[in-house]
């Protein structure tokens, strides 16, 4: 079963950049370069391929230098288990994020915390930043503990998209490769945010953040819930999702997910 759940999780891994990268193989590894998105991406094994070796790497570190993005990998350690030595070997530092999935029969109640944006409402721009502005400000503060940036830090960081980002972003949501969540409270606007990606029947819940000073009140899990929830109802049969600590793992297991595996994402040590 946790085979055939890797299976399916390689195959979204290496159809998700497709869409909008350039790929370069070197050796058992190949390179997604941006082309439609302001995003950076990675370098990954290739699908169904040996491991790669110590010379692999460094071809592609050396091309990453070249180009002046990220010396970036991620792998899932249980499907590739000789990359993490090698990785570490070349001096890359490498996160070994907690891999769920999410059991439907487990998945939490549903609450009025968080809702989804919708691409054809009035403020769907402006939610769209909100979402970008909360992450922001929650992935400078990481872990789950209760800190002092809020709303104020958010409306700083707040900018709109262009429109040709904009116009991408809400073709997005209308075709149903992304969807966006945003939790709210009275006073505060937008304190919670999170996405999900999908290809094929599977989806993938990333940027779930909440402000450091509406920490544990329940909505990130919430955003989590909410965002599993409306995958299944799009006909998602596998939703999933990797945990920045073991902390984190904590409130997503607490909305229905179970850890089956590690994701592994190195880059260089500082």
């Amino acid at each position: 079963m946790t085979d055939d759940l890797l299976n399916r999780l390689e195959r979204f891994y290496d159809a998700v950049p497709r869409d909008r990268a350039a790929v370069e193989r070197h050796g058992t590894l190949e390179l997604f370069l941006r082309q439609s998105t302001p995003y950076p991406f990675y370098a990954r094994p290739v699908l169904g391929g040996p491991a790669p070796t110590a010379a692999d790497v460094a071809a592609v570190r050396a091309r990453q230098r070249e180009l002046g993005v990220p010396e970036a990998f991620e792998w899932v350690d249980e499907t590739t288990p000789g990359l993490l030595p090698v990785a570490e070997a070349a001096g890359l530092s490498v996160l070994r994020a907690p891999l769920l999935v999410l059991d439907p029969a487990r998945l939490a109640a549903a609450t009025d915390l968080a809702r989804i944006i919708d691409a054809d409402a009035p403020d769907a721009a402006a939610d769209l930043a909100a979402v970008a502005a909360v992450a922001h400000i929650g992935f400078g503060s990481p872990g789950t503990g209760v800190g002092d940036a809020g709303p104020a830090e958010r409306d700083a960081a707040l900018t709109v998209p262009d429109a040709e980002r904009l116009a991408r972003e809400l073709a997005d949501i209308r075709s149903g490769v992304h969807a966006n969540a945003l939790a709210e409270l009275p006073d505060l606007g937008p304190v919670a945010s999170g996405l999900y990606q999908r290809a094929g029947d599977v989806a993938e819940i990333v940027g779930v953040a909440t402000l450091p000073s509406a920490r544990r009140r329940g909505l990130g899990g919430a955003v989590t819930a909410l965002l599993a929830r409306h995958a299944l109802g799009q006909g998602a049969g596998l939703v999933f999702l990797s945990a920045a600590s073991e902390d984190v793992a904590r409130v997503y297991e607490r909305q229905g997910f179970t850890r089956i595996a590690t994701a592994c994402i190195a880059d260089p040590a500082a």
